[in-house]
């Protein structure tokens, strides 16, 4: 798989609900406690304010319009930013997959979408490799989610057998061609991991690593990937990310196992000979450092201490929080 697909599929992300949001009047709701969710909507009608907790300015949003918020922070939607926020959980009934919630009778703004929930320890870290916001709003690019979109309101009203399975995918697929289409805009001037999967010569050597992340890769073959010098490639690598390439290497290498640990009940000596480790006490050292715990104690499901942390910013692994905003 590429690079991408790798971080959606680590984060397994999972619908828990395919609904609509018709708002009318002046409004204004925070979405608080966003932890290890993920939000996908598209402007079907009229327009509104978004705002992300760490991101400096609003995003105006328009009819046809779709955005994703991938990170898990909290963000506020409204009419008018000046307005004081209510919080969404004395808006939002409890779930109901289709469903739509209507604030001061609807008719100035209609949302469809779906909100995802991801599992895993290591889900915190995946995450903060997202961009806060993505926002699609050239006509091209929207026309290559307006299917998917149109399709999912149709399944959302008509209400037919299957429907809430074919809604559930037709969310993954806005989700992954937001991402997508985000990617091949270009991120002029941006940072982070999804900044360095915009850059072509830094995509060739991050798609390297995921596709054989058991190899003993050099400073010197991951530039040759890169078609850069060893020492431009690993100032670039260093200043989009936030961590140096071999750092970010033993950063993959731990996720993909915690996610064996997890989910596969392979002993560790298996894993660890897997991903390039000629000793399981070497791995579990390496795992040590990296995610803060021992691979026992991360398979066994105990609460682990935060691990190395991403930009500098806490990425450690948080608990499932199934909200009904």
């Amino acid at each position: 798989m590429d690079p991408l697909s790798d971080v959606l599929s680590l984060l397994k992300p999972h619908s828990h609900l395919s609904a609509g949001f018709d708002a009318g009047g002046e409004w204004s709701i925070r979405f608080s406690d966003q932890h290890d969710t993920i939000k996908c909507y598209a402007v079907v009608s009229g327009g509104c304010w978004l705002s992300v907790e760490g991101v400096s300015e609003p995003v105006r949003l328009e009819a046809g319009d779709c955005f994703v918020l991938p990170s898990g922070r909290p963000f506020r939607l409204a009419s008018d930013m000046a307005l004081a926020p209510v919080d969404a959980k004395t808006v939002f009934p409890p779930r109901r997959p289709g469903g739509v919630v209507t604030v001061n009778d609807g008719g100035g703004l209609f949302l469809a979408g779906s909100r995802f929930a991801v599992r895993g320890n290591h889900a915190g870290i995946l995450l903060r490799m997202l961009p806060p916001i993505v926002h699609i709003r050239r006509q091209s690019e929207q026309a290559a989610l307006r299917w998917s979109v149109e399709r999912m309101m149709q399944e959302m009203h008509e209400q037919q057998p299957g429907g809430y399975l074919i809604a559930q995918h037709l969310a993954h697929m806005m989700l992954v061609q937001a991402l997508r289409l985000h990617l091949e805009k270009g991120l002029n001037g941006g940072s982070g991991w999804f900044a360095a999967l915009a850059d072509r010569q830094l995509c060739a050597a991050i798609t390297a690593i995921h596709t054989n992340p058991a190899h003993r890769w050099t400073l010197r073959e991951l530039a040759g990937r890169a078609g850069m010098s060893r020492s431009i490639f690993a100032l670039k690598f260093k200043e989009m990310t936030g961590e140096t390439v071999m750092e970010y290497l033993a950063r993959w290498r731990m996720l993909l196992a915690g996610d064996r640990l997890e989910n596969s009940g392979e002993p560790v000596s298996t894993i660890a000979l897997s991903l390039g480790y000629e000793s399981e006490s070497a791995f579990s050292t390496a795992f040590k450092r990296v995610m803060g715990c021992t691979p026992r104690q991360y398979g066994h499901g105990r609460k682990m201490p935060a691990p190395v942390s991403v930009n500098g910013s806490d990425a450690g692994p948080r608990h499932l929080n199934h909200l009904n905003s």
